[in-house]
Parts: structure tokens; sequence; C-alpha cells
């Protein structure tokens, strides 16, 4: 019982904080709502076991040297992970020359990317946004202020208590979004390049054996 009066107690609280911050308080804490899912959502979805999944690579070359490879199996590993979709356009392509696979897979490359930075550029604009809309309600509270000082004059320091705690909880709540957004964006978009990176030598390890196993089956048939 205790526990759920302290809850309370810190909801009303915290209530009454966004009210005092005054009109400025409601779009900042959507952005901390949509901060908030967008890194929980990236952090799920960018894991490295979901992105580039164990031992995916040579699964697929025990496919191909036991020749196992067909349509279903393709289709089935473009589904499997952003490294399977690379992986299925090279096999789609292996009987291409080289450089048509290749730029097939650049092609690719591009759209997976694109999909492993999703949201992304949302979660910077809140980290640049927020602190403006601080800032802004910093402003409002300032007028505020001053009108309440235009209109009953500096008698009583409590007609300006209103304007000047509007205008600190709002930049308070600005920069308490916008700190944590940018350091998730940054190590966010950091993540992705690094998945990027592993998914590039992983593509090429594949290609370059593609080439060598064409090349060993060619030497093996013109012996026979």
């Amino acid at each position: 019982m205790r526990a759920v009066c302290q809850t309370s107690g810190k909801l009303g609280a915290m209530w009454e904080i966004i009210r005092a911050g005054g009109v400025f308080m409601w779009p900042i804490v959507f952005c901390s709502v949509l901060a908030v899912a967008i890194i929980g959502e990236r952090l799920w979805t960018l894991q490295r076991s979901r992105v580039i999944p164990r031992d995916l690579s040579q699964k697929v070359w025990s496919w191909i040297e036991s020749d196992q490879l067909n349509d279903k199996l393709i289709a089935a590993l473009e589904q499997n992970s952003p490294l399977g979709e690379l992986l299925a356009i090279g096999l789609a392509n292996r009987h291409k020359p080289r450089q048509v696979m290749l730029e097939r897979l650049e092609d690719g490359g591009r759209h997976v990317v694109h999909s492993l930075e999703r949201y992304l550029n949302t979660l910077g604009t809140i980290a640049s946004v927020a602190p403006l809309l601080g800032l802004l309600g910093t402003v409002a509270g300032i007028i505020h202020a001053f009108n309440a000082i235009t209109q009953n004059g500096l008698g009583d320091p409590r007609i300006l208590s209103g304007g000047i705690g509007e205008a600190l909880i709002t930049t308070a709540a600005g920069l308490t979004v916008a700190i944590p957004s940018l350091i998730a964006y940054r190590f966010l978009r950091g993540k992705v390049e690094r998945l990027v990176v592993q998914m590039e030598k992983e593509v090429m390890r594949m290609v370059d054996a593609l080439d060598s196993y064409a090349l060993s089956q060619s030497q093996a048939s013109i012996r026979v």
C-alpha cells in the first residue's frame, strides 16, 4: 500500500511539474516518449545476432558445396536477416559476371543500410529540437514574468514565480530529453556502421569463395 501511495505521489509531482512548465512542455514530453520508443526498438533490431546470425555464411557455403542450393532456400535466406538478404542477392546472381554481381550487391546494400538506419534521423531531430523547445519555453516564461511585472509591479516576488518557474522547467526538460537522445543517436549510428562493415566482409568473402568454387569446377570439367 505504501508503495502504491509513493508511486501515486511521484506521478502527481510529475504532473505538477509538467503543468507548471506551460504549453511547451507537451511537445517536449511527446519527444521524450518518441525517443524512448525509437531507442528501444533500434536496440532490439540492431542486435548483432539478429543482423549477422552466427554461422550463417558457413551454412550457406555448405549448401553450395553439397549442391543443395535452390530458389526456395535463397528466398528463405533473404527473409532470415539483413546479412541473409545480401547473401541471397549474391547467390541469386552467382552465375553472372563478378562485376554484375557486385553491382547487384551494392544496390541491395543501400536498401539494407537504409533499413538499419530507420528512425535514426528522427532520433537525431529530437536531439536537436528538444533544447530549442526548452529555449522557446524559457522565452515564453520570461515574457510571462515581464507581463506580470508590468501589470502588478515588483511589490510581490511571488508574482514572478510562475514565469520564472516556467522558464527554468522547460529549459531543464528540453536538455533532459536532448542529451540522452544525442548520446543514443551517436551510439546507434556507430553500431550501424560497425554492422555494415562486418556485413561487407562476409559478403566479399562469399563472392571470393564463389569465384574460387566456379574456377575449381571449371578446371575439374576440363580435366574430365
